[in-house]
């Protein structure tokens, strides 16, 4: 599920002949609440130079692997990799078309204007969490990552139960936005997701020790594994294009 140097030089060539050859057509593309800036970003560019449309819709990885497995129709989903591989085994997404595209860290944010805490090694973030009034995360039953891998990083830090019992579980979307409200005051979600809320200033990603990179992998629906308009827009995130913008919004190519 890895973009290979030779294949990342030939997507021009391929943007170009699907443009070329097809005519435009509509493209549902799921994708997990992380990538949705990344989608977002890219739409206007890739409609123009190909003359299809996109319709985006977005949920945790969680909420989409439920989706898709309870038969929602799509052409390209973004997902994590465990997801996308279960839904290769199903024969909802077909086999051989998933690839690695962009890998996000989590990060700590809080309100512009607010003082910024210490969050430069492991204690020095544990004292932050303990000292918040609320701290909001995605709500690990709602299936986004950085929630489950949070709940647990609490567990193991040994202070589950403080935190817990201040937290603002958000089911899903941009946890930063609980900042914005006023609901909490320190907000633990992806980077890529923090720097999309206006109103918020992302202190920085968890110490080295404790960081956890979430991989997001794009694959072709099965019942459109030969759709050309499909091909171009899994073709387009691997661009240098979007590169760029995965840059911009806080996210990394993913390892080779």
């Amino acid at each position: 599920m890895r973009l290979g140097s030779a294949a990342a030089l030939a997507v021009a060539g391929l943007l170009s002949c699907f443009a070329a050859s097809a005519e435009a057509d509509e493209i549902k593309v799921l994708t997990a609440g992380a990538f949705k800036p990344i989608v977002t970003a890219v739409a206007a560019e890739f409609e123009t130079s190909t003359g299809h449309k996109l319709v985006i819709d977005n949920d945790t990885a969680g909420g989409l692997l439920r989706r898709i497995g309870g038969g929602e129709a799509f052409d390209v989903a973004v997902l994590t990799p465990a997801a996308v591989k279960d839904l290769v085994a199903s024969g909802k997404i077909a086999a051989g078309t998933p690839v690695n595209l962009a890998r996000t860290s989590v990060g700590v944010a809080v309100k512009a204007g607010a003082p910024r805490p210490d969050i430069a090694t492991v204690a020095a973030f544990k004292t932050a969490l303990l000292e918040a009034r609320k701290v909001a995360y995605i709500d690990p039953a709602a299936g986004g990552s950085s929630g489950i891998y949070f709940s647990k990083l609490l567990e193991t830090m040994g202070i589950a139960e403080p935190i817990r019992a201040k937290a603002v579980l958000v089911p899903g979307g941009l946890v930063a936005q609980r900042l914005v409200t006023g609901e909490a005051d320190l907000a633990i979600h992806q980077i890529s997701e923090i720097l999309a809320v206006p109103g918020t200033v992302l202190v920085g990603p968890l110490p080295a020790e404790i960081q956890n990179y979430t991989v997001y992998t794009g694959g072709l629906a099965a019942t459109s594994a030969g759709s050309v308009a499909g091909k171009a827009f899994l073709a387009f995130l691997q661009s240098d294009s979007a590169r760029r913008i995965l840059a911009e919004k806080g996210m990394e190519r993913a390892p080779e």
